[in-house]
């Protein structure tokens, strides 16, 4: 068995003293782990961190082996985005999102997806909207997805401000006003009707976060004994002290 083709880099686990275990999210062959022969090693070193971009060779015996990787790097994004600390949690993150997809499954939309993320998350407000919408895609991808489109009162489509949080339904602003105490907030950036891109503050951000925290919890990493990473915490207060101190004029 032998196919091509390209990866990010999720994660890499020493294998005695000189391999490693590579996973990678391919583009056409979904979330994949091969061992890498000399992958423990310095030359490997810088290719082989979260984040990156590789090209990739995989051979086994068997397709149900787990084979080995033939690694070369295409995009070498992770020295660079780790300097940031919202990268560094970030990165962590999204790879610990990604790994709730079944092994060996394609979901190209998704790799495609987080690619671009990676290479627009030096800002951390970018970041921090790039992930939410992340977090949502996966929802959906995973069955799970949020009806945002339309109000579960009304029906109209526009004014969409809140989100019920026992349905995943959009509510309008006139439908939802008298249980607002008892809805999420849909920030701007997450609604259908925005055709342009729109601006966002601290608490749409973390608005944004809630909603699908929510849902993510609740439909996908309980059922699984899981909760939320530390690194998720760690990446939205990151996050907001980037704000911060690009608010205040800091470096």
């Amino acid at each position: 068995m032998e196919w091509t083709d390209e990866g990010i880099v999720l994660g890499v686990r020493r294998h005695g003293e000189a391999n490693a275990v590579v996973e990678l999210l391919t583009r056409s062959h979904g979330r994949h782990l091969g061992l890498v022969r000399g992958g423990a090693g310095a030359r490997m070193r810088p290719v082989l961190q979260p984040g990156n971009t590789v090209s990739a060779i995989w051979r086994a015996r068997l397709d149900e082996h787990l084979g080995y990787y033939q690694l070369d790097g295409i995009q070498l994004r992770a020295a660079t985005m780790l300097a940031a600390s919202h990268a560094a949690y970030g990165i962590t993150h999204l790879a610990a999102v990604a790994r709730l997809l079944p092994e060996r499954d394609p979901h190209e939309d998704i790799y495609e997806m987080l690619e671009a993320i990676l290479d627009d998350f030096e800002e951390a407000g970018h970041a921090g909207v790039h992930t939410v919408r992340f977090e949502l895609a996966m929802l959906t991808e995973l069955g799970f997805g949020l009806d945002l489109g339309n109000c579960a009162a009304t029906g109209v489509t526009h004014d969409l401000i809140y989100v019920s949080p026992k349905s995943g339904n959009a509510v309008s602003r006139q439908a939802g006003d008298p249980w607002r105490d008892r809805l999420l907030r849909l920030p701007a950036f997450l609604r259908e009707d925005a055709t342009v891109e729109v601006g966002w503050s601290d608490a749409d951000l973390l608005d944004g976060f809630k909603l699908t925290g929510l849902f993510l919890l609740r439909h996908v990493l309980e059922p699984r004994g899981q909760g939320h990473s530390d690194a998720r915490e760690g990446f939205i207060a990151a996050v907001m002290r980037g704000r911060a101190r690009l608010a205040s004029g800091g470096a």
